[in-house]
Formats: C-alpha cells, structure tokens, sequence
C-alpha cells in the first residue's frame, strides 16, 4: 500500500471506530442486542449490527429501510464528529441492505431482460440513492445504459439498451 492509501485506511478504521461506540452506546441505551462488525470496503467503513439469538432488530430498519437511513445518518455525524472529517459509512442492521442488494440486483437483471426483448426504455421503482446505485451498477455490468429521472424523493431509475 502507498502511504496515502494506508492513511485512507486508518481513517477509515478510526471512522468506523467512531460509528460502533456511537452504536454499542446506542443498543445500551434502547437495551437491545446486537453485535457490531466493522470492516472498510473501497473508500468506505462498512459498520453492521448483527442479530444475536436472543434478539430482534427489524425495529432498527423500519419500513423499507427508513428508520436504518435515519440512523444511518446519525452514525455518520457521530462518526465526523470524532474524526474529523465528513463520513460516508454504510450501516446495515440485520442484513438488511445485504439482503436488499440482493434483491436489487435480481430485479434489474428482469428489468435488462424486458429492454433488450423490447428495445424500449424501461422504468424501475422510486427508490433510495443507495438502491439506485446498486441498479445503475447492475445495469452498467449488463452493459446497457440507464439514468435517474424525477425529483426526491421520487426519482426512479430508467434503463435503455443505448
């Protein structure tokens, strides 16, 4: 590793340092039970609460991930606020947007499939601006083009063949 990429790696751990004190604090306070897990993928910490046996997190995820954004968004102020810097962690509780990736991705390859057999542009779902990256990234390795229209919170995603 070069010295800034080892830098960018330690700041990256101390952010995601940062995040699960801020968490581990947080599951005291609401006494809930989780593990945290900390890895840095890319430019990014990843931080995930896990569900032990003796517990339910879907209440930290919310409806279509809502509440998991919100505290998402708390985490990365916690996470700047000790660093230093402006965070751009990714949370995930329960296997949540591992799973919605998951899904995503699934969707996309039907949606590739609809625009290659017609030729016309095919809309998805509004989505978040994290789900829309993951289909952009879908649809770009399908090797179509696609775009957001629309304002938020409802921009979609179209997909074209070129």
């Amino acid at each position: 590793m070069t010295e800034v990429s080892t830098q960018k790696r330690t700041l990256l751990e101390q952010e995601g340092d940062a995040a699960a004190d801020y968490l581990e604090g947080l599951l005291d306070i609401a006494d809930l039970d989780g593990d945290i897990d900390i890895d840095v993928e890319g430019n990014r910490a990843m931080v995930s609460i896990v569900e032990v046996k003796s517990g339910d997190l879907s209440h930290l995820v919310g409806e279509k991930g809502e509440i998991l954004d919100s505290l998402q968004e708390l985490t990365r102020l916690a996470a700047a606020r000790e660093t230093g810097e402006r965070s751009r962690l990714m949370l995930d509780v329960a296997g949540y947007r591992a799973q919605r990736r998951t899904d995503l991705v699934e969707q996309t390859k039907v949606a590739v499939a609809e625009a290659q057999r017609t030729a016309a542009p095919v809309s998805m779902p509004v989505m978040t601006p994290f789900e829309r990256k993951i289909v952009h990234d879908a649809v770009a390795e399908a090797g179509l083009v696609s775009g957001s229209e629309g304002e938020e919170p409802n921009r979609r995603v179209v997909i074209r063949v070129s």
